[in-house]
């Protein structure tokens, strides 16, 4: 990756004028900054609310089945056998949301609640989880007003998906809990849907078990930590051949023909990227000749393209993990494309969970050779 891919922080600024559209396919890491950081408005393509349309039809018709059918007719969890009466399906959802909607301790920020809003929504819009379309535009409707639902950073469990985060955006969807406006204002979620002219829902079969199911807020952290890490590796490299050059350090240790005898693609990128900072470098060139005493120099610098390149291939795979997650639509059960209704493990949050610790391992590597190099300036 060239250094020259280092995008302006201006980019990120606020621009409510864009709109992203949401289909059956899958959802964008641009699409997911866009709504996320810069405020767009979404809303839903017409394939979405048919294929909605069309899964919430076979929902309906298993909801009349004698046969019993997870999270349509019965319990949940350990009462999955336990079969719910007609007239108690709705007040069980909604008592599906209050119940788990018991995060704590600070808020999360509202971008990472943006990305989850939309990853949830764009999993709605597959059609795969049998969820009006009515409830999908009340989503939509919430990030184009701007309007936050307050996620509290401890609950969740991980294992379920994030139920705790998700529950309490869904507590907002049906007019309850605390919401920040678009300016930043805490009030009642009900007061603030009024003042935006959105109706609050009311749920119906299945639809608050599809509405917390979902890996969605540790997919919103990985899409934006993979863009602003991205960046960061721009930047690591750029300081790195900085630090060779005002500590007086040889640039022969980055040719291509050592890093190819360790042939890792992220270590060749940094090593090209330091190599080519460091062309025509005056003070790199004066160290070069015979009389300079230097065997060799400092760990810090000398394996900077290790470190660094590491990083770009854990992040490489990190993006490829968020890749296969934006395609997919978690939640159990699933309106299968011939009709099914079929329980599934896909909620799972290890695949995506397992990446974000990965990447939290690299970049304390990359900042602690960082420090390193600070130290010896020092």
């Amino acid at each position: 990756m060239s250094v020259d891919t280092v995008a302006r922080h201006g980019d990120d600024c606020a621009r409510a004028e864009e709109t992203v559209v949401l289909g059956v396919g899958a959802v964008t890491p641009e699409q997911v900054l866009t709504v996320a950081r810069r405020g767009a408005a979404v809303t839903l393509s017409e394939g979405a609310l048919l294929a909605m349309s069309e899964s919430r039809r076979r929902i309906k018709d298993l909801a009349e089945d004698p046969k019993p059918v997870y999270g349509v007719s019965t319990g949940f969890g350990a009462l999955a056998t336990r079969h719910i009466p007609l007239r108690l399906r709705a007040r069980l959802q909604r008592s599906l949301i209050r119940s788990h909607a018991a995060g704590s301790g600070p808020e999360v920020e509202r971008e990472v609640v943006r990305a989850l809003m939309l990853l949830r929504l764009s999993t709605l819009a597959t059609g795969r989880t049998g969820v009006r379309p009515e409830v999908a535009r009340v989503y939509a409707a919430l990030l184009s007003a701007g309007i936050t639902p307050v996620v509290h950073e401890y609950g969740s469990l991980g294992c379920s998906g994030d139920l705790a985060p998700l529950a309490h955006v869904a507590l907002a969807v049906i007019g309850e809990g605390t919401v920040r406006d678009a300016d930043g204002v805490q009030m009642q979620a009900r007061e603030a849907m009024s003042a935006a002219g959105i109706e609050p829902v009311v749920l119906e079969e299945k639809e608050g078990l599809a509405l917390i199911n979902g890996t969605d807020g540790m997919l919103g952290m990985l899409v934006l930590a993979c863009h602003d890490l991205r960046r960061l590796l721009s930047l690591a490299d750029v300081t790195a051949a900085m630090s060779v050059e005002g500590l007086l350090g040889t640039d022969r240790v980055f040719a291509p023909d050592l890093q190819a005898l360790r042939p890792h693609p992220g270590q060749a990128a940094a090593a090209d990227n330091m190599t080519r900072l460091l062309a025509g470098s005056a003070i790199v060139a004066s160290h070069a000749g015979p009389d300079c005493t230097v065997v060799q120099d400092a760990y810090s610098l000398r394996c900077a393209p290790q470190v660094a390149g590491a990083a770009r291939d854990t992040l490489a795979h990190a993006e490829r993990v968020a890749s296969w997650e934006l395609a997919s639509a978690v939640d159990n059960p699933v309106v299968t494309l011939d009709g099914r209704v079929e329980s599934n493990g896909n909620f799972h949050g290890a695949p995506v969970g397992y990446v974000l610790d990965f990447l939290a391992i690299v970049v304390a590597d990359v900042a602690s050779m960082s420090e390193r190099r600070t130290d010896r300036f020092l």
